[in-house]
């Protein structure tokens, strides 16, 4: 089993890869073109994927991936349960400031509380942060577009400001625990 590992390649020149892996494929196109179209100061590649692993036959033509966004339907088993099996096929160094969890449709009712406190264990065990989105309107969109370019800019090394993608990631990993979680 090949291990999709950060480190494996040498980063472009003012070029950041994104991986946004959505079951549903509902929202990871949206935000793609979002993403593409409002970075003007770099290179942005966005990659799509249902699922890891990724196919190993265009391997050795896929650039190096910055940061991996696993997008995660609160209404959907199937997308926690996808989420949960790709992540075996992480090497560890992408926990480190490298991965991130996309939370939509956690205001649909009370049976999606069971799934978000499940993510909200991932992400607390992989020390990896926790957004949440609402996907089904523009501005929506395009505020988690743009807080995932900032989390992208940090982790591609693009930023301005000395800021690591480690301490970026402790700075917005999942911290808070719910009332379910200390039971």
């Amino acid at each position: 089993m090949a291990l999709l590992t950060p480190y494996s390649k040498v980063p472009e020149l003012n070029t950041a890869t994104i991986l946004l892996i959505e079951n549903e494929e509902q929202l990871q196109s949206k935000l793609a073109n979002v993403i593409v179209q409002y970075e003007k100061e770099f290179n942005v590649n966005v990659r799509l994927a249902r699922k890891l692993p990724l196919p190993v036959e265009n391997k050795e033509s896929r650039p190096r991936i910055d940061l991996i966004v696993f997008i995660v339907n609160l209404l959907s088993e199937r997308s926690l349960q996808s989420v949960e099996s790709s992540l075996s096929h992480l090497h560890s160094d992408c926990f480190l400031g490298k991965l991130c969890f996309l939370v939509t449709d956690a205001r649909c009712g009370s049976h999606t509380q069971d799934r978000l406190v499940s993510v909200r264990k991932l992400a607390a065990s992989h020390h990896c942060p926790v957004l949440f989105a609402e996907h089904r309107t523009a501005d929506g969109v395009h505020a988690a577009s743009m807080r995932l370019l900032s989390i992208l800019k940090v982790s591609a090394g693009m930023s301005p400001i000395p800021t690591t993608a480690l301490y970026l990631s402790t700075l917005t990993r999942c911290s808070a625990t719910s009332e379910q979680e200390e039971d």
